[in-house]
Order: structure tokens, then C-alpha cells, then sequence
């Protein structure tokens, strides 16, 4: 009967026969590289098993990174968010000054053209009656601002003052109803007396006879009668010449060259030492009367 059992060879003797097998195939390897096609195949096998291991460590890695990355871009973008808003700011403050500074200078600009001493006022109020062109400036008497002192920016003529505080002034508008003012046309020297009509955009020309040398386009300048307004100064633009056989005067509208309804600042003009405070100009305000 065949045993069950057959012992093979002794350990030893494995170990011993494995062991110069492997210096055998090491020593042709290097010699001969022999088993370089054999690491390649066998690298290839074993690149799913070892990437299968790593992957864990990778993904971790790449979360890691990934909410680091978005939390970083995150602040950044609120950061940025934050000084576009300044800039902004900055920006829109910039344009404002800007416009600010073209308009002193376009004032101070006009100042030399005026003879004598000025000074420039800010604008505190408007009055909103309908009929009613008036502004109250942040100069009064203790700048020595007196009634009947000529207001002016960079573009003509705007009104003269009326009354005065210590700290503030008031100045009607030439385009005030009751105000009144005496021009002169620039080509031919025509004189006329223009009068306000309540609107921000017109002035009237009273008592022109329908023979008169006039026409749209006419520039109308101050007389300098009555010694309140600079002579040769700018007041406005003839813009309408309406004649009917059937009356005595012409009907003729002309537009102010300055701009009271959206100036800012304006400019006092000193034409001569202020008057006594007892003299109201208030009362009327016809120049040259």
C-alpha cells in the first residue's frame, strides 16, 4: 500500500537551492538584463493594486487642497469686492471734485475779465415759489457783501443781491419777474431793458420798436448804467424776434448765458465801495434807477 504522506526535501535545502537560483538570475540580470522585461510586466500588473492604495491618500490630499484653494478665492473675492466698492467711492468723489475744480476755474477765469474785486459764493438755498428766481449764498456783511451787489458766473450774468445777513445773502435772478436790467446789443450797440419772466430759460426785451435793428442770435451785454453791473459783460442770447404790423413794439425773447438753475457756485463782483446800510435795495430791484 502507497503511503499517504511522502516527505520531500529538507528545508535547508530549499533555502539553499532558492537562494542560488536567485544569484544565478540576479548575477544574469545584471549582466545580460535578462529580467528587465519581466520587472516591466510585472510593474504594469502591480500599478492598479498600488494606485488603489494610494488613492485614499490622494483624494484626502485633493479635498484638502481643494477647500483650501476655495476658501482662499473666497476671501479674495470678498477682499476685492471690498476695495472695488472704495474705488468706487474714490471715483465717484473724484468726478465730483474734478467737476468741482472745472467750475472754479471757469469762475475764476471769468474774475479776469471783471475790473476790481470778487469773491466766490456757494449756493445754501433755492426758492421753490413758482414765480420767484432767488438764492441764498453763504456770504454776508462780514464778508462785506451789500445790496444791490452784482452775482455773476463763469458764463454771464445771473442777478444781484438783495438782501444781507451777517453769515448769508439773498440774490434775485435776472429771470425774476420783478427784476430788470439794461443791455445793449453787441453788434450795434442797441439798448434795451431786459426783464425777467419768471421762467429759469427766458428773459423778455420790453419796449423794442418793430423797426429796430435786432435778430435771433444777438448777444446782449451790460450797459454799465447806473454803475452796478461790469460794462461788456454777458447777459444773453437773443432767441425769438416777433413783429406785428398791427403794434407798436416787437415782440422779442432772448435766453440768459449763464446758468442760476444749475450753478453751484457764482461769483461777486465789487464795483465800488459798498453803499450806506440804510440804502434797501430790496425794494426794487431795476438797475440803474
Amino acid at each position: 500500500m502507497k503511503p499517504l504522506f511522502v516527505q520531500g526535501p529538507s528545508t535547508t535545502l530549499r533555502v539553499v537551492v532558492l537562494s542560488l537560483l536567485a544569484i544565478v538570475m540576479m548575477s544574469l540580470d545584471h549582466r545580460q538584463q535578462h529580467m528587465e522585461n519581466l520587472r516591466s510586466l510585472l510593474s504594469v500588473l502591480l500599478y492598479p493594486i498600488q494606485y488603489a492604495i494610494g488613492l485614499p491618500r490622494e483624494t484626502g490630499l485633493w479635498l484638502s487642497e481643494s477647500l483650501a484653494t476655495r476658501h482662499s478665492l473666497e476671501e479674495e473675492n470678498h477682499r476685492l469686492h471690498a476695495q472695488q466698492l472704495l474705488l468706487r467711492s474714490r471715483l465717484q468723489k473724484l468726478e465730483a471734485l474734478e467737476a468741482e475744480n472745472r467750475r472754479l476755474r471757469e469762475l475764476l477765469d471769468s474774475s479776469f475779465r471783471v475790473d476790481g474785486r470778487v469773491l466766490i459764493a456757494e449756493l445754501l438755498a433755492v426758492d421753490m415759489a413758482p414765480f420767484n428766481r432767488r438764492l441764498t449764498l453763504n456770504k454776508g456783511s462780514y464778508d462785506e457783501v451789500y445790496a444791490g451787489q452784482p452775482v455773476l458766473d463763469a458764463d454771464g450774468v445771473l442777478g444781484q443781491i438783495v438782501s444781507v445777513t451777517p453769515l448769508t445773502s439773498v440774490a434775485m435772478l435776472i429771470t425774476d419777474p420783478s427784476h430788470a436790467l439794461p443791455v445793449a446789443v453787441n453788434r450795434n450797440g442797441l439798448r434795451a431793458i431786459a426783464v425777467g419772466s419768471g421762467k429759469p430759460d427766458r428773459l423778455e426785451l420790453s419796449h423794442i420798436p418793430n423797426n429796430a435793428d435786432i435778430r435771433a442770435g444777438d448777444l446782449l451785454i451790460t450797459t454799465g448804467l447806473g454803475g452796478r453791473f461790469p460794462v461788456g459783460y454777458p447777459v444773453a442770447r437773443v432767441t425769438q424776434v416777433k413783429r406785428d404790423p398791427h403794434r407798436p413794439f416787437a415782440q422779442v425773447l432772448a435766453e440768459p448765458t449763464g446758468h442760476p438753475e444749475s450753478s453751484r457756485e457764482v461769483l461777486l463782483v465789487w464795483t465800488h465801495p459798498p453803499p450806506a446800510p440804510a440804502e434797501d435795495a430790496d425794494s426794487t430791484a431795476v438797475d440803474g434807477e
